[in-house]
């Protein structure tokens, strides 16, 4: 069993920053993939950003240029330094860790608010 920790959220102002946390502990194995997805309210949740364990991101269009995903495979922990903030990427952030080849590997984290208002 693994659990994630999501850290980091809160209110921002538009234009604002904030960077995100997710630790993950327990039975976590190696070359997994991280993720970060939002859900706003009455939307479906919806992929931010992906790292491999290798470190290669690739981002939804809607934060490209202004999140950066990255991690620290020595304390499992994935992070999400998110920039330029509007009010449209208010949510729920979640992480997920997964390996692709097992199907049943795929964890959640308990989410962690983040409002953009003024």
């Amino acid at each position: 069993q693994v659990q994630l920790v999501e850290s980091g959220g809160g209110l921002v102002q538009p234009g604002g920053s904030l960077r995100l946390s997710c630790a993950a502990s327990g039975r976590v194995f190696r070359f997994n993939i991280m993720d970060w997805y939002r859900q706003a309210p009455g939307k479906q949740r919806e992929l931010v950003a992906s790292i491999t364990y290798g470190g290669i991101a690739t981002y939804a269009d809607s934060v490209k240029g202004r999140f950066t995903i990255s991690r620290d495979n020595a304390k499992n922990t994935v992070y999400l330094q998110m920039s330029s903030l509007n009010a449209e990427d208010t949510a729920v952030y979640y992480c997920n860790l997964r390996v692709p080849s097992v199907p049943a590997y795929d964890f959640w984290g308990q989410g962690t608010q983040v409002t953009v208002s003024s």
